[in-house]
């Protein structure tokens, strides 16, 4: 999908690329891939299950181990569940693989990100954001889940995430930018489809982005001199845009930063 397009073009480019999938044999065979398509032989897999914050960590642990610098990091994972599904951490899985996954790598590679500046942050959200609302009695869906109120809800909490990280990086030359890469063809949903993408779904696939125009913005976050030194932005095909009002909520973004650190055990 885009993160495949994404790490594709980088190394297209010329960069050292850590790619990560939830089974290692499928990385490792991605990377190949990779590296075969386009010259580049340095395309490292890592295996990560990111809805496991323990997974989560010995991920940036493998990557601290690997790499001396990091220069972008792109927050590429989501997902999307009919049904309420509950983590090994006992967490709601739209919420923890969606937001605190990309909320705990973070921060784990922060020291290292801060260390090799300027460097980038780089976290993929939806226009789903738009409907979103962080509700703080119920952010697990354990009293009122459904599909439609969980996605929203997480991808608002990227961009808030992204805010707030942006803030807390000022004079760090550490930037933090997110986007929304559009309605893009992939396989997203497919684990546990909803009405929508059993019905809809495959009427829009035609008119859909394929996997490297949905990565298009990824790129130019990661790699463009124009975005040098720019931070807490949402973009869309490539050019900043304005999030839902929702979204600028200091107080709201500085309370879900708490809850999050509370909740992955920062």
């Amino acid at each position: 999908g885009i993160g495949r397009a994404t790490a594709t073009e980088l190394a297209a480019l010329g960069a050292s690329v850590a790619i990560t999938g939830r089974d290692l044999p499928r990385a490792e065979a991605a990377a190949a891939d990779i590296r075969e398509a386009t010259g580049n032989p340095d395309v490292a897999p890592f295996a990560a299950d990111l809805s496991s914050q323990v997974e989560v960590r010995g991920l940036a642990d493998a990557v601290l181990d690997a790499y001396p610098r990091v220069d972008v990091l792109i927050n590429n994972v989501g997902g999307s569940w009919a049904t309420r599904h509950v983590t090994a951490d006992g967490l709601e899985r739209t919420f923890a693989v969606n937001h605190l996954a990309a909320f705990l790598l973070t921060n784990l590679l922060l020291d290292r990100l801060k260390a090799s500046a300027p460097a980038r942050v780089v976290t993929v959200s939806s226009g789903a954001q738009s409907s979103g609302r962080i509700d703080f009695d119920d952010l697990q869906g354990k009293h009122d889940y459904s599909e439609r109120k969980a996605y929203p809800q997480s991808k608002l909490a990227s961009v808030m995430f992204t805010y707030e990280l942006a803030r807390r990086l000022e004079g760090t030359r550490v930037t933090a930018n997110v986007l929304h890469p559009g309605v893009v063809d992939t396989a997203f949903g497919a684990e546990d489809p909803g009405l929508i993408f059993k019905v809809l779904v495959p009427f829009m696939r035609p008119f859909m982005k394929t996997p490297a125009k949905g990565a298009a913005t990824s790129i130019f976050l990661a790699s463009s001199p124009e975005v040098d030194g720019v931070s807490g932005q949402y973009f869309a095909n490539s050019s900043p845009r304005t999030s839902s009002k929702a979204s600028y909520d200091v107080a709201a973004a500085t309370r879900l930063w708490e809850v999050s650190a509370a909740l992955s055990g920062l």
